[in-house]
């Protein structure tokens, strides 16, 4: 079984020679990694253990040796991390266990690279910017050649020099520093580096496209915006071979301020890392402030409890003990649908989730509304101890705002634009081979990027695994009223002359905007479009989805090149 090391270092090898589909398998694999040699270890150390009288005396002290055994690794941060999912285990840990666990809700040291300039490489300008983009591009060893080099280092150059002017009012740069690693996701490879004058930082990123004639630069990311974006929450993982990810992460973060330690060592392939960063952030939280646990505003589900800590911008989602009608699923396969989420290229439309199990809370952060739903309801998962709500399992996900609240709260013009948005989210879940069961605008939220992106998977499956089907005719009236159909339904069918019906939008939502949405995705409600989508997917054609807008590719400067 390879490493996460071994695995990341032969993304390159893949992007060289077009394997994209070895990429998406050893993403998968490497998913599954943390828990596989978890689970490895905790078989070795209970039968360790049963011959030890004093257990937890025997694990503090080989706590102590291990700490010593990783002070000095470049990964130590994620060492400590493998050790507490090891602890949480073999003790069976409810909440916090100082006495087996390593814990440390304080302050963290993130090397940024400053001191020793190991993890990036710095270029200053000596002639041109033309120059200075040709000189670091060409520092790169991708292992294919160029399309057309001097052609990208012109149209990088042109944007750089018409943002400095833009936006810091001359050609001025101390600087730029470039991480030495080449970042892989998808199709694409990706060169991050920051743009320095004086006290300004600046995103500076190139993605990097293996066309049919070579390597072309796709565009230049020159603002913590777009930046942003392409760390989202909403799309799969990196893979970045550098021994030390805490300096890949402390560069990130000078450039990027306000993503979270959690959201970036995740983006970069490490998720039990950054669900550990997110446990410590949230329980440092909860010491630092007053506000309690409250429903998620939204339309409830049938399936899920979800509350929210509002000032921590994270919700939690909990399955219910039972499913009313007209719902027919179960808790497994729930949550096999959260893992098949988990585990597909998200294209920058479905949220990420983490997976918590056994979290303690105090009770008094909890609205007693909440609290008393929540014991009724989830009782399979929640219970109260004494002072303390424990909750067996749970679902996070980033907060978003529900589709339905912001077509009907925000204005025409921005509520248009997220409803044209979903349509697209609609099609590109399903060229991604993502059928999101229900298509109805309560299942989808707004990120503060204004992308439309979906985050309930109840009901979620395959695409291929879909019938498109056309409603029979009938020359009998009465057929057409009543209440279920007339014909045979079989699991997986689906009839897209029905779906305007329950996709339309809330009544105090102008009806323009949904007539422009009708417009705009009127093959959404055609069998053709879907059956179309299922045989590009059959063929291999899968688009690419690109974490950032069309328009800013180099492509539309140009007429369409090679890519």
């Amino acid at each position: 079984m390879q490493s996460v090391q071994e695995i990341s270092q032969k993304a390159g090898e893949h992007f060289a020679s077009k394997k994209w589909s070895v990429n998406e398998v050893n993403a998968s694999e490497r998913l599954g990694l943390h828990q596989i040699k978890v689970l490895e270890v905790v078989s070795q150390i209970k039968d360790l253990l049963d011959q030890v009288t004093d257990k937890r005396g025997e694990w503090r002290n080989s706590r102590d040796i291990y700490q010593q055994l990783v002070a000095r690794r470049p990964d130590q941060g994620l060492a400590e991390t493998f050790f507490n999912s090891v602890a949480r285990r073999v003790f069976t840990t409810i909440g916090i266990d100082n006495d087996v666990e390593i814990r440390w809700f304080g302050a963290t040291t993130i090397s940024r690279g400053e001191s020793k300039a190991e993890v990036f490489s710095t270029w200053t300008r000596r002639g041109d910017s033309a120059a200075l983009v040709d000189s670091l591009l060409s520092s790169y060893e991708i292992n294919v050649e160029w399309e057309d080099l001097s052609r990208d280092v012109k149209l990088v150059a042109g944007r750089l020099d018409a943002f400095l002017m833009d936006s810091w009012g001359g050609l001025k740069l101390d600087g730029i520093d470039m991480l030495k690693p080449v970042f892989y996701r998808n199709r694409g490879a990706y060169l991050i580096g920051r743009v320095r004058f004086l006290n300004r930082v600046t995103p500076f990123i190139l993605p990097i496209l293996h066309g049919p004639n070579g390597l072309v630069v796709d565009t230049v990311l020159l603002t913590e915006d777009l930046g942003s974006r392409l760390f989202g929450f909403t799309r799969s993982y990196f893979f970045v071979d550098w021994p030390n990810p805490s300096e890949v992460v402390g560069f990130l973060k000078s450039l990027l301020p306000t993503k979270s330690l959690h959201q970036i060592y995740t983006a970069l392939g490490y998720p039990q890392h950054g669900k550990s960063s997110l446990y410590r952030s949230l329980y440092r939280h909860l010491q630092t402030s007053n506000d309690r646990f409250v429903k998620a505003r939204g339309t409830p589900g049938m399936v899920m409890a979800v509350f929210t800590l509002v000032s921590f911008n994270v919700v939690f989602k909990i399955i219910k003990d039972h499913f009313d009608p007209p719902k027919n699923t179960t808790r497994d396969a729930v949550r096999r649908r959260y893992d098949l989420v988990y585990s597909r290229d998200r294209v920058g439309r479905m949220v990420d989730t983490q997976e918590f199990e056994n979290l303690s809370f105090n009770r008094d952060r909890f609205d007693p509304e909440l609290l008393s739903e929540l014991l009724e309801d989830a009782s399979e998962s929640v219970f109260v101890d004494d002072d303390k709500v424990i909750i067996k399992h749970a679902y996070t996900e980033r907060h978003v705002y529900p589709l339905n609240l912001y077509l009907q709260e925000m204005s025409q013009e921005k509520a248009e634009a997220a409803a044209i948005d979903w349509g697209y989210a609609i099609k590109d879940l399903a060229a991604a081979n993502v059928w999101p069961g229900d298509l109805f605008t309560k299942n989808f939220g707004v990120t503060r990027h204004g992308n439309v992106v979906f985050y309930d998977y109840d009901e979620l499956a395959l695409l291929e695994e879909c019938r498109f089907r056309s409603i029979p005719d009938t020359q009998d009236h009465e057929d057409e009223m009543r209440a279920q159909p007339w014909f045979a339904v079989q699991e997986g069918d689906a009839f897209p002359e029905q779906f305007e019906t329950f996709m339309s939008f809330p009544k105090t939502v102008p009806i323009e905007i949904w007539e422009n949405f009708k417009e705009s995705h009127k093959d959404l409600f055609t069998v053709e479009f879907w059956q179309r989508v299922q045989n590009q997917l059959a063929d291999g054609d899968l688009p690419e989805f690109f974490p950032y807008p069309e328009d800013l590719r180099f492509s539309h400067d140009l007429g369409a090149y090679s890519v």
